[in-house]
């Protein structure tokens, strides 16, 4: 028996990185899985390979969640394939734009707030609908950043966003509460994805990146995966409007030497 057995997994953003891992960790717990890419069509079909050799069903569904008519396409393709979604997870983002407030042109900042904000919103709207005309239950991980919390220069519209998730995680929380959903975030540090790709491609960098870290390392995408395993399982039922920090203690060396 696995955690997730006869469970319905839709992860956007799965077709590299957390996404991925977490595709991957869930298939072997049991579920069957919607995978969901923008633009790596290649990583999406890999990423339905491995679920697929652990037994579970896949599909690939091509959208951008920022937009609802791609939305509801992307709900419809999974009712079409499984007849139910029993997870949501929020993965799918775009990176800080690394331009200064001063600088930012409004329609860039409109841009990440619609991938990494607005097509969050727009995907527990469906995903709670959908659990709510068939009784209740479920589960909606949204996946934040330490930048929720630690800002960094050039990063207004990126750190804005994810503040604002996590405040959509914890209002989203109290809604749907009595309804069985479980609503929480999980707030990554430095993980090994292409969002740190020269951190992967040069050992040296990544050792002077790391070295704010206590644990001196960054992340593997299969690590931040086996906690959203916990948010998706029914070890966490009683866990909602929570945030997991997954840093390697970053948040606490924050002002030491200060």
């Amino acid at each position: 028996m696995g955690r997730l057995d006869d469970r319905v997994a839709l992860i956007t953003g799965s077709d590299s990185g957390i996404g991925h891992a977490t595709a991957v960790q869930f298939a072997e717990q049991g579920a069957d899985v919607v995978v969901n890419y923008l633009d790596d069509e290649k990583g999406a079909n890999k990423t339905k390979k491995e679920v697929e050799a652990h037994g579970r069903r896949a599909i690939v569904v091509q959208a951008d969640h920022g937009y609802e008519d791609q939305v509801e396409r992307l709900f419809g393709a999974a009712f079409d394939a499984f007849g139910k979604v029993d997870i949501l997870m929020n993965n799918a983002s775009v990176d800080a734009s690394g331009v200064y407030v001063a600088d930012l042109e409004i329609d860039k900042y409109e841009r990440t707030l619609r991938s990494n904000l607005i097509g969050q919103v727009l995907c527990c709207k469906h995903f709670v609908r959908h659990r709510k005309q068939n009784g209740g239950g479920g589960k909606i991980i949204n996946v934040t950043s330490i930048h929720q919390d630690i800002p960094n220069p050039g990063g207004a519209d990126y750190d804005t966003s994810k503040s604002a998730l996590r405040m959509l995680t914890r209002t989203l929380a109290l809604e749907v509460a009595e309804d069985g959903i479980n609503v929480n975030n999980l707030a990554p540090g430095m993980v090994l994805t292409p969002f740190n790709q020269k951190a992967i491609d040069d050992p040296e960098f990544r050792k002077k990146q790391v070295q704010s870290i206590p644990m001196k390392r960054a992340a593997k995408p299969e690590e931040i995966a086996k906690l959203a395993l916990f948010l998706a399982s029914s070890d966490s039922d009683y866990v909602t409007g929570s945030t997991y920090v997954m840093d390697g203690g970053l948040m606490r060396n924050i002002g030491q030497g200060a």
